[in-house]
Formats: C-alpha cells, sequence, structure tokens
C-alpha cells in the first residue's frame, strides 16, 4: 500500500509540473498549446542522453528545460503574431513531428526500440541512518508548507465575503482535503523512507522541485509581469493601449511555460526507467488540460489539486476489471466517458474550476 501511495504521487507530481507549464500559458496568458507533450519529449530525451554522455544529471535537466525553451522560442516567433487557432494548430504538428523523428530515428533515440538503461537519481544510494533523517526532514519542511498553505487558504475563505453558507463550506472543504492528503502523503513518505529505495529518493526529489516550481510560478503571477499577462488574456488591445508590448509578453510565457514541462519529461523518464516513442502520445497533452480545466485556469494551486484529483481517479477506476462485468477496451472507454461527464457536470455547475476565480476569468464566456 504504502509504495502504491509513492506511486502515486509521484504520478501527480509530473502531472502537475507539467500542467504547470499550460497553466501559465494558457490560464494565465491565455495561449492555446494543444502540443504540450512536444517540450516534454524534448526534455526527456535530452537529459537522459545528455547523463548517457556523463553529463551531470542535474545540468542535463537544465539543458533538457532549456532546449525545450528554445523550441518553444521557435514555435512563437512564427505564431504568435497570428491568430490563436493558429497557435493550436502548429503545436498539435510540432508534437506529431517531433514525435515521428524520435520514433524513426535510430542512432540516437533508437527508434521504437526506446532507450532502457540511462542514469537515475538516487538509484544506487543507499543512505545511512543520518540521510534517512535528512530525508524525513525535508519531507516535513515540505509538509508544513504545504498545510500552511492549506491553512491559509481556509483563513482567508472564512475572512472573505463569499456569500451563500455552501459556499464557504464547499472552499473550506477543498482546503481541508488538501491537508488529509498532504498528512498521508507525509505519512507514507516517512514510512518508505525507513525501508528506502529508489523510488522515494524520486519522490521526494520531485516534491522540492514542484514546491520551488510553485513559489517561483506564484511569484510570477501575482507580480505586475503576470498581470500584463492576465491582462493581454483578458483583453489583448487593453494591453496595448496601456503601451505593452504584447508579442513579447506572450513569447516570455511560452517559454516559461516550455521549459517547465520541460522539467517534467525528466521526471517523466526517470518515473518509467525506460522511455518508448509510444509513451508520449498525445492523451499526455489531453490529461493536462483536463487537470487544468479541472483545477481552475489561471491558479497554481488549483492545478495542483486538479493533478492529485485527477491521478485518484485514475487509481479508482483502474481496478474496474477486477469486478467482471466489462471488459479491459469496455473499461478503458467508460474511463473516458466518466471523465468527460464530470468535466460537462464542473462546467455547467462551476465553469472556472475548484480554485478558479469567477470574476477574473472570461476564457470560457
Amino acid at each position: 500500500m504504502i509504495e502504491y501511495i509513492v506511486f502515486l504521487t509521484i504520478n501527480a507530481g509530473i502531472y502537475s509540473i507539467f500542467a504547470l507549464g499550460l497553466n501559465l500559458q494558457w490560464g494565465i496568458c491565455g495561449l492555446i498549446n494543444f502540443g504540450l507533450v512536444a517540450f516534454m519529449i524534448l526534455g526527456a530525451y535530452a537529459t537522459i542522453l545528455l547523463s548517457l554522455l556523463g553529463v551531470p544529471i542535474i545540468i542535463a535537466v537544465l539543458v533538457g528545460a532549456l532546449l525545450a525553451s528554445l523550441m518553444g522560442l521557435l514555435i512563437g516567433l512564427s505564431t504568435l503574431r497570428l491568430r490563436e487557432d493558429y497557435l493550436a494548430i502548429v503545436t498539435i504538428g510540432v508534437a506529431e513531428t517531433l514525435r515521428l523523428i524520435v520514433q524513426n530515428e535510430q542512432e540516437i533515440t533508437k527508434g521504437t526500440f526506446g532507450i532502457q538503461s540511462f542514469p537515475l537519481p538516487f538509484a544506487n544510494w543507499e543512505p545511512n541512518l543520518f540521510f534517512k533523517l535528512v530525508l524525513i526532514a525535508i519531507l516535513t519542511v515540505l509538509a508544513i508548507f504545504c498545510i500552511g498553505r492549506m491553512v491559509k487558504f481556509v483563513q482567508k475563505t472564512l475572512r472573505e465575503k463569499l456569500g451563500p453558507n455552501r459556499r464557504i463550506l464547499y472552499l473550506t472543504g477543498l482546503g481541508g482535503l488538501g491537508i488529509a492528503l498532504a498528512l498521508m502523503i507525509y505519512l507514507s513518505g516517512v514510512i518508505a523512507v525507513s525501508n528506502y529505495s529508489y523510488k522515494v529518493g524520486l519522490m521526494i526529489l520531485e516534491m522540492s522541485v514542484l514546491a520551488l516550481l510553485y513559489l517561483g510560478l506564484e511569484f510570477l503571477v501575482n507580480s505586475p509581469w503576470g498581470r500584463v499577462l492576465k491582462t493581454i488574456r483578458e483583453d489583448e488591445e487593453v494591453a496595448k493601449a496601456l503601451g505593452k508590448n504584447v508579442f513579447i509578453y506572450k513569447l516570455q510565457a511560452f517559454l516559461i511555460g516550455g521549459a517547465v514541462a520541460g522539467i517534467a519529461g525528466s521526471f517523466f523518464a526517470w518515473q518509467l526507467t525506460a522511455i518508448y516513442p509510444s509513451n508520449f502520445d498525445s492523451l499526455l497533452t489531453f490529461n493536462a488540460w483536463i487537470i487544468v480545466v479541472l483545477g481552475g485556469a489561471g491558479s497554481n494551486a488549483g492545478t495542483i489539486l486538479g493533478s492529485v484529483i485527477f491521478w485518484i481517479y485514475e487509481s479508482a477506476t483502474r481496478f474496474l476489471p477486477t469486478i467482471g462485468i466489462l471488459s479491459e477496451s469496455q473499461v478503458g472507454a467508460l474511463r473516458v466517458m466518466l471523465i468527460g461527464l464530470i468535466l460537462i457536470v464542473l462546467m455547467m455547475s462551476r465553469p472556472q474550476g475548484l480554485l478558479g476565480k469567477s470574476d477574473e476569468l472570461t476564457l470560457n464566456r
């Protein structure tokens, strides 16, 4: 059970990082990217190929993020001056083109055979008691940080005049859910550290990176730069009237979002421990869109919450074949139908998402 919680935490963390890139591009700036998986492909393959050449893993990750950002630069320079639908079309084409290149290239990416063996962070590390205590201390700091953010969210909710009591109960309930999940992950992590494995080290590393990215993106979003992006999302003409270079701001958002998705690609490869071109299909982008819409466009905290809920749903429906009523293919179709139904109900009852602000967003109007 503990190992499965660690597995789910790693996957939720990967999708949180991945979707945070999309949230910056679309939720904050309004840029439609239907090919986000392309940035993940570039980040994953760059990281593992450079690490195979002996480059330190941390440098390989940074180079992968930089390459993903440069690809965003090339896409942005050619499309961001055009209408939004052109950007959507180009990103789909780039993602599929890059996947086909990886699939058919034999010398470097090994084509459909994939890459089965590459350096992994903390793979051969056997921590002694001191370092196990250090890992537990890191987990404790992360748990305190997460719970602290949730408590502040609940306190802010209770202080504000939110209208009907049911809305206060709804938002307070989400905060309570977040605290409960944080405690469950923390306790599972502490138990797992005592019986250390590679996945535990990867989980702690990933959670630490996710916390840093979240803080960095929160700082950017709430800065004057982030407010300009929100203005562009709502009405470009207003931003232009204020003397802002809309193209440059869009390009910056696209580059940073691409770099974040590239970092997610590195963790995705490390989680799989062997990667194939078939791992990077368009479903990954589709899942990221589900997470951002579910959590609330424009909300970084909502994106993380959406990722956690998405993986709870994935794990809960994964065992449907054991019931014996439906075949595996029917269960797969049913799972897609259910997530579609959930999104329809959500859009009808709360179009801004779980933590989105209805008075701020006009994306779905």
